[in-house]
C-alpha cells in the first residue's frame, strides 16, 4: 500500500467529498422509486466486539386471578426471553484506476481544466464503492425480513447466514393458490390476522413485492373490498391500482403497505448478475415502527490505519480508503465495513407466501 497518486487532491477534497456522496444517496433514498429500506426501519448501533445478537421474547400477558380475601395468589409463568447470536461478517469493494484512466487526469490537470472535472475523475469510485457496501446490506435486510434467514448469496466466494429464529407457527400459506379466480385472498389474510389477535399483536406494516401485488390488483375478493368501501354494489370493478389496494388495506386491517421492487446487481470474475433479494410472493407483516438494528463494529483496518492511505469513514460504519500501488500501477478506492442487519421482536412478524398452496386449510 502506498500514497495516493493524487495524494493532494485526497488529502483537500476527500473528507468533503464522501460526506456529499452519503447526502445525495440520502437524498435518492427519500426521492427514488427504488430506496433503500433499511435506513428506515434499523437503528445504527455500534457492537465493541464482533457479534451481533437480537432478542425474542415470548410475552404472556394474562387475566390477573381473582381471589378470595386472605386467598394465597398462584403464580404465573414469566416471559420467555431467547437471544439469536452469531458474528458480524465483513464486506468490501476494491475499485482501480486503469493506466489509461490515470493518463487521461494527469491531461486534465496539465491542460488546467476545471478543478470540479478533474475531481469528479479521481474520484470517480468513492460513490460506488460506498452504494456498493449499501446494496449488500440492503440484500441481506430484504432477504433476512421475508424469510428469517439473510443469506449474502451471489458472492464472492465466500458467504455469510443469519438466522433469525422466525417462529415458524407465524408463517403461512394460502389454501387456494392466488393465481386461480377461486383465491381466496381475504380469507387466507384474516387467518392470519387472527393469529395476531390470539398473540396480542396488532400489525401496522406489510412489506410485499409485485408478484404479491399483482395478486391483489386482480384478486376479486379485494375488487370486492374496494368496491364496499365505496358504496358500489356492481360486479364490473376494473383491476386495482396500488392506490386503491393500500387504501382498501388501510380501511379494512390498518395496515401500512410497502412495495418492495428491487434488484442488486452483483459481479463475480467478472460476469455480472442481478437478482430478487426478497422472497417471491411473501407478505410481511410487522408490529413495530423500529424492525431492529444494523450492528456494526471497526474493522481490523480501521483501528491500525496504514499512514500511507488517505481513510475517510460514511454512514459511521463504512470506512473508505484511497490508496496507490506501484507493481503493478494501480489507484485503489476500497470501501469496507464489518455490518449486519438484525431484526428484533420476531415473534410479531407474520409471513404469508402467496406463492405456496396449503390444501389441508379450511375456508373461513
Amino acid at each position: 500500500m502506498e500514497q495516493s497518486l493524487y495524494f493532494q487532491y485526497a488529502q483537500k477534497y476527500m473528507p468533503e467529498l464522501v460526506l456529499a456522496v452519503v447526502e445525495k444517496l440520502n437524498e435518492q433514498n427519500t426521492n427514488s422509486p427504488v430506496p433503500y429500506l433499511y435506513p428506515e426501519f434499523l437503528t445504527t448501533t455500534y457492537t465493541a466486539d464482533s457479534t451481533w445478537q437480537g432478542l425474542t421474547a415470548r410475552y404472556n400477558r394474562v387475566a390477573a386471578d381473582i381471589v378470595a380475601l386472605g386467598s394465597p395468589t398462584a403464580p404465573k409463568q414469566r416471559d420467555r426471553i431467547s437471544v439469536a447470536t452469531g458474528d458480524i461478517p465483513k464486506m468490501s469493494i476494491l475499485l482501480s484506476l486503469t493506466e489509461k484512466q490515470m493518463k487521461d487526469i494527469d491531461t486534465m490537470i496539465a491542460k488546467r481544466m476545471p478543478t470540479e472535472r478533474v475531481i469528479r475523475a479521481i474520484f470517480a469510485d468513492v460513490p460506488r464503492c460506498i452504494d456498493g457496501i449499501r446494496e449488500r446490506v440492503e440484500q441481506m435486510f430484504l432477504s433476512g425480513l421475508s424469510t428469517g434467514k439473510a443469506l449474502s448469496v451471489h458472492n464472492n466466494g465466500v458467504g455469510a447466514e443469519v438466522d433469525y429464529n422466525f417462529l415458524s407457527e407465524n408463517f403461512f400459506k394460502t389454501a387456494v393458490s392466488w393465481d386461480l379466480d377461486t383465491a381466496q385472498v381475504t380469507e387466507d389474510i384474516e387467518r392470519l390476522m387472527d393469529k395476531c389477535v390470539d398473540d396480542l399483536s396488532v400489525p401496522t406494516d406489510c412489506f410485499l413485492d409485485d408478484v404479491a401485488l399483482r395478486r391483489l390488483y386482480r384478486s376479486k375478493d379485494m375488487k370486492t373490498q374496494f368496491a364496499f368501501n365505496l358504496g358500489f354494489a356492481g360486479d364490473n370493478v376494473p383491476m386495482l391500482t396500488y392506490n386503491q389496494i393500500e387504501q382498501a388495506f388501510l380501511t379494512r386491517y390498518g395496515v401500512r403497505l410497502h412495495r418492495v421492487a428491487r434488484r442488486v446487481k452483483t459481479e463475480i470474475n467478472g460476469e455480472f448478475t442481478t437478482f430478487n433479494p426478497w422472497k417471491e410472493g411473501a407478505m410481511v407483516f410487522t408490529c413495530n415502527p423500529n424492525l431492529g438494528d444494523l450492528v456494526w463494529t471497526n474493522t481490523a483496518e480501521d483501528t491500525r490505519r496504514d499512514p500511507a492511505a488517505l481513510y475517510q469513514n460514511a454512514d459511521d460504519f463504512i470506512l473508505v480508503s484511497k490508496y496507490a500501488s506501484h507493481n503493478p500501477f494501480t489507484e485503489f478506492t476500497k470501501a469496507e465495513a464489518m455490518a449486519v442487519p438484525v431484526i428484533n421482536n420476531v415473534e410479531q412478524i407474520y409471513v404469508l407466501n402467496t406463492s405456496e398452496v396449503d390444501s389441508t386449510l379450511i375456508s373461513l
